[in-house]
């Protein structure tokens, strides 16, 4: 009864402090990167406020320096906290059109280097993929749920097109990420929130250099075969356990 409370009580607050500082945060030179540091804290605090103990492996593959595309299965609204919180490098999200059109909060996003995806046509979804590509030919990390929406009954669904179309474009290779555990947590259509272990578990980087539009598809395949054959292995694996 008190959790049920005390958690809801806690992410209202703490995104109203930390989407504040963020905002602050973003007039600065370097707004984008002590944003994104507001953003972590706000994560860590509600999975700990939640009793989600995350763990990482895997961070050997990647350069903090380097630039990315990676890509997450996506279970849970706990899997954007366990990103933000405990992949320890800049990165930024790729947001719908319509949030920057919010007076204050919109033009934050657009300071700190989110980048806006124009949906309303296909020239305009054409047009977005193209601007988005160049920043991250640029040196820009992003992060990107390939599913497109969260997972129902946490398996691995179907891979939309337009994360490859940026990462052929950009030429930056894709690092396949899997996320375990944030379906017990908090599964689609649900308001509860249980304690459990969260697994982020990070691949090497898949190269995407090579890569035109005749192969996307097999670029695809081998991204979802990479990510599904290891979510596949930790459930079966009596060495994680989503329960605390």
């Amino acid at each position: 009864m008190i959790r049920t409370v005390i958690i809801p009580a806690w992410i209202v607050f703490s995104t109203f402090i930390c989407a504040l500082a963020a905002i602050a945060l973003s007039f600065w030179k370097k707004g984008g990167d002590l944003s994104h540091l507001a953003g972590r804290f706000w994560a860590k605090s509600v999975l700990l406020v939640s009793r989600a103990k995350v763990t990482v492996r895997g961070l050997h593959h990647i350069d903090p320096c380097a630039t990315y595309i990676y890509m997450a299965n996506h279970q849970s609204m706990f899997d954007i906290l366990a990103l933000l919180g405990y992949l320890p490098v800049q990165f930024r999200w790729l947001a719908k059109k319509e949030l920057f059109q919010i007076p204050v909060f919109g033009q934050a996003m657009a300071r700190v280097g989110y980048i806006s995806i124009d949906r309303s046509n296909r020239k305009a979804a054409h047009n977005s993929i193209q601007q988005a590509a160049q920043k991250i030919a640029q040196g820009v990390s992003v992060v990107i749920f390939p599913e497109g929406t969260r997972s129902a009954d946490g398996q691995i669904k179907s891979f939309e097109a337009g994360g490859f179309h940026l990462a052929i474009r950009s030429g930056r290779p894709i690092v396949p990420v899997v996320i375990c555990g944030t379906h017990h947590i908090m599964p689609k259509g649900s308001l509860r929130i249980r304690p459990g272990r969260i697994l982020v578990s990070i691949h090497p980087p898949v190269d995407t250099a090579s890569c035109n539009s005749k192969t996307k598809k097999v670029l695809r395949d081998t991204v979802r075969s990479i990510m599904k054959q290891d979510l596949e292995k930790i459930r079966a694996s009596q060495a994680f356990n989503p329960e605390v």
